[in-house]
């Protein structure tokens, strides 16, 4: 019998180093542990070396993990204006061989973080609600190791199968003519704009939406929990400019603590709820 998931995510987990020490990060952590917290039945696909210790990493979750030589593996400089980051080193390429015959899911959530998903996936999950988080796709590092920006290549493809993207304006280098475009392809855009809010693009239309004020103690992961809770307040039945409203909520209560502690607690997303039913935000 198939397995049925309400939440699937596809893309590396990441040991970010920190001083000394490393911490457990990467999309498929962030948004996995989010929609968890949201109450869906999780799956994550993801590629790392086998004596990468992710116990308690993902609780409650069931997990393919293709063996590797490297576990992708970063190193995030936070600087007054900007996040520089340096790779380390890479895990392999995901492509729909990955994915179990019986998994099955409500939504598929694509979260790239070094390149490493494959653009087969796009025509893989033909029935499931597809939520893309493009950033790893644009990233490009020289031979030190150095991120950059760059194209993001086959775009076009995934842009014309998604139900809904989320990326942020440093993802794109605050270049809202490319915004413009990538909107006019795609059902649904979210830009993040971090402590400032979102701004939504749908059938030609923008709105923008602030961010609630809160005491930042760590940014790491608020763009992945935003896009956790967008694609499961969209696949709920929520209209975009509410589920704008809601993940920009639950992603501001992220920042006040550090790494994947920052996943939503049950009173915040009850609080964040409930501030919709009260017509907040």
């Amino acid at each position: 019998m198939p397995i049925e998931f309400d939440y699937l995510v596809v893309g590396h987990v990441a040991r970010d180093l920190m001083d000394d020490s490393y911490a457990i990060g990467g999309t498929v952590s962030y948004s996995s542990r989010t929609a968890v917290a949201l109450g869906c039945r999780v799956g994550v696909i993801t590629s790392a070396s086998l004596d990468l210790d992710l116990d308690g990493v993902f609780e409650g979750i069931r997990v393919v993990r293709v063996p590797s030589q490297a576990t992708t593996t970063f190193e995030n400089i936070y600087l007054p204006e900007e996040r520089r980051q340096i790779v380390h080193s890479v895990a392999d390429v995901l492509t729909p061989d990955a994915l179990p015959d019986d998994w099955q899911a409500s939504i598929v959530h694509i979260g790239p973080i070094a390149r490493e998903c494959s653009v087969t996936l796009s025509q893989a999950f033909p029935d499931a609600f597809l939520g893309v988080t493009p950033q790893g796709w644009m990233r490009r590092w020289d031979e030190t190791g150095h991120i950059g920006y760059g194209e993001w290549q086959h775009a076009e493809s995934w842009l014309a199968r998604a139900d809904a993207v989320v990326l942020s304006d440093e993802d794109v280098r605050g270049d809202y003519d490319l915004i413009a475009r990538y909107a006019a392809q795609t059902r649904l855009l979210v830009v993040t704009h971090g402590v400032v809010g979102c701004t939504v693009y749908q059938d030609g239309r923008a709105r923008h939406f602030e961010a609630e004020s809160v005491h930042q103690v760590d940014p790491t992961g608020a763009g992945d929990i935003f896009a956790a809770s967008f694609f499961v307040a969209l696949q709920g039945g929520s209209d975009p400019w509410d589920a704008a409203r809601f993940a920009n909520c639950v992603a501001a209560c992220s920042v006040t603590r550090p790494g994947l502690s920052g996943v939503p607690m049950p009173d915040e997303i009850a609080r964040c709820r409930q501030g919709l039913l009260c017509g907040e935000g």
